[in-house]
């Protein structure tokens, strides 16, 4: 499940008068004691009014984190929608809205699951109720078995020959952005080796040209830096702003920002994974998973090339 990320590219003011109720709410959280964290944040809601958006968002996580064994989807997206008809303006919004599509996305997987637990349930039930098939309906199965572990068997047999490939070929040369297919690819001598899904700015048409656009920069720049410390995993420094870019800003008489990154998920929330893509979430920068920052950090040294195309 995928409680998103997203909240990290934003600070808020909770408040003082309900920091410490927070600051209680949250210790319980990370005791298990989900359900008196809850009474802790739902008590805030009258009491501190001015915080109750926060309140809510907290609510709805804890309702649908994955180590809750009393977690309830419905009353998550409860949580979630009151915030949003009930505070338009909370910071909170956008990230409620990313929950309300990941919560759907995994009661959807999770029918799906369960469809197939009865087919298979089925299968066996038939297996043990008519004695002239069973043979046919035991091979049924162990053939499904081994497919999907053939299946599984093949994908790493491909990752394992990508890098092998990539070491044999040396460090990629270029990393080409393409915004409007939200695709990142690794290129060495002309030749693709591996692309991957991206998330992008929340405002992503157009090239970036001030700090606070929440725009992904349009043009050519390189990798001039890497953090490993990052809040976001792994994130690896492009060298905006260049040349143009400031030109573009002095014209405009604005500061061009900067610090973009194309980074992981916000850390403690791994787990998310290739769901975050769903909407454009960064404050400009470009976002992989983690497994994937990792891949393209050991593969692009600090000055290749990276060309972001719209």
């Amino acid at each position: 499940m995928a409680p998103m990320l997203i909240s990290g590219c934003s600070h808020f003011n909770d408040g003082r008068q309900a920091k410490t109720t927070f600051a209680e709410a949250n210790d319980l959280f990370h005791q298990g004691s989900y359900t008196a964290s809850l009474e802790k944040y739902s008590g805030s809601i009258d009491k501190y009014p001015a915080t109750a958006d926060r309140a809510l968002f907290e609510m709805g996580i804890i309702y649908a984190h994955p180590k809750n064994d009393q977690k309830d989807y419905q009353k998550s997206l409860e949580c979630f929608q009151k915030l949003i008809k009930d505070y338009p303006e909370s910071v909170y919004r956008q990230n409620s809205e990313m929950m309300i599509f990941n919560i759907r996305n995994v009661a959807l997987k999770d029918q799906t699951i369960a469809a197939k637990q009865m087919q298979i349930e089925t299968l066996q039930h038939e297996v043990q109720g008519k004695e002239n098939v069973i043979v046919g309906k035991e091979n049924e199965i162990v053939t499904l078995q081994k497919k999907i572990e053939a299946f599984e068997n093949k994908i790493e047999a491909l990752e394992k020959r990508f890098f092998a490939y990539a070491i044999q070929k040396g460090s990629v040369d270029r990393i080409l952005i393409e915004k409007n297919a939200r695709r990142l690819m690794l290129i060495s001598q002309g030749e693709v080796l591996k692309s991957y899904n991206i998330a992008l700015g929340g405002n992503p048409i157009g090239p970036k040209e001030r700090q606070g656009d929440n725009k992904t920069p349009e043009g050519t720049y390189v990798i001039d830096g890497r953090n490993k410390d990052s809040r976001f995993h792994l994130s690896l420094r492009i060298s905006y702003p260049n040349e143009r870019d400031k030109n573009r800003a002095k014209e405009l008489g604005v500061s061009p920002g900067g610090d973009i990154m194309i980074h992981g998920i916000k850390n403690g929330f791994s787990w998310v994974g290739d769901a975050h893509t769903a909407v454009d979430w960064t404050k400009g920068c470009i976002a992989v998973t983690d497994e994937e920052i990792e891949e393209i950090s050991k593969l692009a040294p600090n000055g290749t090339i990276v060309e972001i195309r719209p």
